[in-house]
């Protein structure tokens, strides 16, 4: 068959790349164009556009890149036209997809969501659009398939959390020879900075996170760098700091980690996946924060205590997120009695996602819905 896959960001090409050595895995005869990265294309897809050409963050910097937006989906639809596929598969990237699956769905394409829009958490009216334009919804938080069929009465599959997949899949190697490769202290434990994967967030946490380092002395603090951003657009945040730096290696850098700051997104599920204690930051453009305030009707921002449902890691955001504020949670989760609770609580936050297979399961169902 013909599978059309769309993802728009790091995340989404990391499970996409999955997604479809599943689907190649199952049918051998599987054709595959795909909007997503390098991963994507590694595993087999044919890259129709790179998501480094789409990652835009914020109210303000959609509204500023709107003629590039339109231009984009312009562009997907005569490409899905010409290739002409069973089925297209939508993943995560709401703002974008939605509005290509209207289009889809009038075309007469198979339509299929993997990994829901987090509607849960703002603008839930989007339940109309995913009634009207997806033919088949595929989730991977627990608590997604009682918002779908029990408040919305939508069906939808639930396949487990890929990350468990992605992290099982990865290799990585010994400390030693990580740290020698990368320039790392080899003896101090180290506090990993995950600042995002887009430059505007990157700019706005990366400085605060640093702000905090000459307090602690005996530690490595390690930037995680992301695939979709240069080694050069982080060097000036390393001038005049003793901070260490990977490139496109977060697993190998949790694997060894001690603790962490995170900025708010899925690389918080990731850091507690790696048993990693995190105390997550955000602060975004004054404006978008206001308007997402509004909107938003979530009591928290990260993965872990929203799937866990209470206050498993601290959030730091917008106002809170200062110096000493960051400092002081820090401190709390290097040792003693709240780095033992959070530890304990991620136990049960592995339980809550089920075991591995999401891939799997969902190229399967995908298979069998076509």
């Amino acid at each position: 068959m013909k599978y059309y896959i769309i993802a728009g960001e790091a995340s989404g090409d990391l499970h996409g790349s999955n997604l479809i050595k599943a689907l190649k895995e199952q049918d051998t005869s599987a054709q595959i164009r795909c909007w997503g990265g390098d991963l994507m294309r590694s595993a087999g897809g044919e890259l129709a556009k790179h998501y480094k050409d789409m990652a835009f963050m914020g109210f303000l910097e959609v509204i500023k890149n709107i003629p590039t937006i339109f231009k984009n989906i312009r562009f997907c639809k005569e490409d899905i036209q010409r290739f002409n596929p069973d089925l297209v598969v939508f993943i995560d990237f709401s703002g974008f997809n939605l509005r290509i699956a209207k289009w889809a769905k009038s075309q007469g394409f198979s339509t299929n969501y993997y990994i829901s829009p987090q509607i849960w958490a703002s603008r839930e009216d989007r339940i109309k659009k995913i009634k009207r334009d997806i033919d088949h919804m595929y989730v991977i938080l627990p608590f997604e398939k009682d918002f779908y069929e029990k408040k919305h009465g939508y069906p939808v599959d639930f396949v487990g959390h890929p990350l468990i997949d992605a992290i099982a899949n990865t290799s990585i190697q010994d400390e030693a020879v990580f740290r020698r490769n990368n320039n790392l202290d080899s003896n101090k434990p180290i506090i990993a900075l995950l600042p995002g994967s887009r430059k505007q967030e990157v700019q706005k946490m990366l400085s605060i996170m640093l702000s905090v380092q000459k307090k602690y002395s005996e530690y490595q603090f390690v930037i995680a760098g992301a695939p979709s951003l240069s080694d050069e657009f982080y060097a000036t945040f390393k001038e005049g700091n003793t901070v260490g730096f990977v490139s496109n290696q977060t697993y190998a850098l949790l694997t060894y980690a001690h603790a962490a700051l995170v900025t708010s997104g899925t690389a918080t599920l990731e850091t507690a996946l790696f048993n990693v204690p995190q105390v997550v930051c955000y602060k975004g453009n004054w404006i978008s924060y206001q308007i997402a305030k509004r909107i938003i009707t979530l009591d928290y921002i990260s993965l872990v205590n929203l799937i866990m449902d209470k206050e498993v890691v601290k959030e730091l955001i917008q106002d809170d997120l200062t110096t000493t504020n960051l400092r002081n949670e820090l401190t709390k989760i290097l040792d003693g009695p709240e780095r033992e609770r959070i530890l304990k609580d991620y136990t049960l936050l592995k339980q809550k996602l089920g075991g591995q297979g999401a891939s799997q399961k969902a190229a399967q169902l995908l298979i069998k819905n076509a």
